[in-house]
């Protein structure tokens, strides 16, 4: 017996530390997985410039001027009226401004003045203070009408109105309050474990149709058990997606470190009275990690699936397109659940392998209860091993049915044994 044949074969467990140990020094140390890391930058910074400009262009064109067409004292009344107004009821109150173009004039039309496009006014109002006539949009017309009629009847008035002096008296929070902002928090969580989960899950994928066309995985599978395989690689790229979110955490940190006065200020937030979860930040802060990690093991085996069906990198690609829209559909599922806790389709999300972490997730943020997450997450564990075992069933027979790879030696009583060769100089009977 020579010395390979004495050594003893490798567990499945030992298998995959070699394939997972294997494929994380072999992505986490290439270019592509450099460039991999920048490529989302991108997206992030086009998206807030985007979103600043298109905020700034919305509230520019938010009309909020109202005209004024009036005579000259109802004019002057209103715009008093106003002024008065604003500091007790706020944005509800318009900007008004007189009609320059009407200057007192009471044959001005204020529809043809509209209509022409003239001057930058959400509406008009002309007719007399016990009378005003509210000239606009149907969609104006019904957001100012009110405050108009409130504006006239305090310039008609003949004393300003009196308001009395409210006080109040503030809690810290509500039951109400609180719930919106943990419903809030789910939301936010949810999201952002659906965007890594979607762009990270595609590394699994492009590894296996590479290796797949370079007929690696084969040598692979002949050598180790496919089941091992699939389950090195699932967490070799799960340790390579850490590696990259903890460079973006970094990165992030360091962004908000150096312009958090400048962030504050634009968006108006207190960043450090984020709602809290029901199981707290540091219990949240890890299921979502333990939640992260079973939602990408799940799609990735199912990916891994998807490649053994694949022939081609072209396969793959058609095949993988219908598995990403309903990951889309079910975290569209999770995230509807939200507000309808025990319910029939929560418990069906819940129970749904793929949308079970994005659910789980949301329950954390809004019950304390803590054993549900165990039961979950070991039901999770089990889809993980049976869509690895799958996968790599269906991989092990397209690969023996595709070439040599993986094929067993045949049995000794089905070889067929070579005639001796005859001895050196001895003449072969003739036919």
């Amino acid at each position: 017996m020579s010395a390979l044949e004495a050594r003893p074969r490798l567990s499945h467990l030992e298998a995959a530390w070699v394939i997972a140990r294997r494929d994380f020094i072999a992505v986490l140390f290439s270019r592509a997985f450099l460039f991999f890391l920048i490529g989302p930058l991108f997206p992030v910074i086009v998206g807030g410039l985007a979103g600043s400009i298109g905020s700034q262009v919305s509230r520019q064109a938010v009309a909020t001027d109202v005209g004024i067409a009036m005579s000259a004292s109802d004019s002057a009344a209103m715009i008093a009226a106003a002024e008065r107004l604003s500091p007790h009821l706020g944005g509800a109150v318009p900007n008004l401004r007189e009609v320059p173009e009407a200057a007192g004039d009471p044959a001005f039309d204020a529809r043809g003045f509209l209509e022409a496009r003239r001057g930058n006014y959400a509406a008009i109002v002309t007719g007399t203070l016990d009378r005003p006539e509210v000239v606009g949009t149907e969609g104006q017309v019904g957001r100012w009408r009110g405050p108009i009629e409130l504006i006239a009847a305090e310039a008609a008035s003949p004393a300003p109105l009196a308001f009395p002096a409210s006080t109040t008296a503030t809690v810290a929070s509500s039951a109400a309050s609180e719930r919106s902002n943990r419903i809030h928090t789910a939301q936010a969580a949810q999201m952002v474990m659906f965007l890594l989960t979607m762009l990270l899950a595609g590394m699994v994928l492009s590894n296996l149709a590479e290796e797949k066309g370079n007929k690696i995985i084969e040598i692979l599978a002949a050598a180790i058990p496919m089941d091992a395989v699939f389950m090195g690689k699932l967490f070799a790229m799960l340790g390579v997606s850490f590696v990259g979110i903890a460079v973006w955490f970094a990165l992030g940190w360091g962004f908000w470190a150096i312009a958090e006065d400048a962030i504050v200020t634009v968006t108006q937030t207190n960043f450090r009275e984020l709602p809290g979860p029901a199981v707290g930040w540091s219990t949240f802060l890890a299921l979502g990690i333990v939640y992260f990690s079973m939602a990408y093991l799940l799609l990735g085996a199912l990916f891994l699936t998807i490649g053994a069906m694949a022939n081609s990198v072209r396969e793959v690609q058609t095949m993988s397109m219908p598995v990403t829209m309903m990951q889309l559909m079910v975290f569209f599922l999770a995230a509807y659940t939200i507000t309808q806790p025990g319910s029939v389709l929560e418990i069906f999300a819940i129970l749904f392998p793929l949308s079970s972490p994005f659910a789980m997730l949301a329950r954390a943020a809004l019950e304390e209860t803590i054993w549900t997450h165990i039961a979950a997450l070991g039901w999770q564990a089990l889809w993980v091993v049976l869509l690895v075992k799958g996968g790599s069933l269906l991989f092990r027979k397209r690969v023996m049915k595709s070439g040599n790879a993986g094929r067993r030696h045949a049995p000794r009583w089905r070889r067929a044994a070579k005639p001796p060769a005859p001895p050196q100089g001895a003449v072969e009977p003739a036919e």
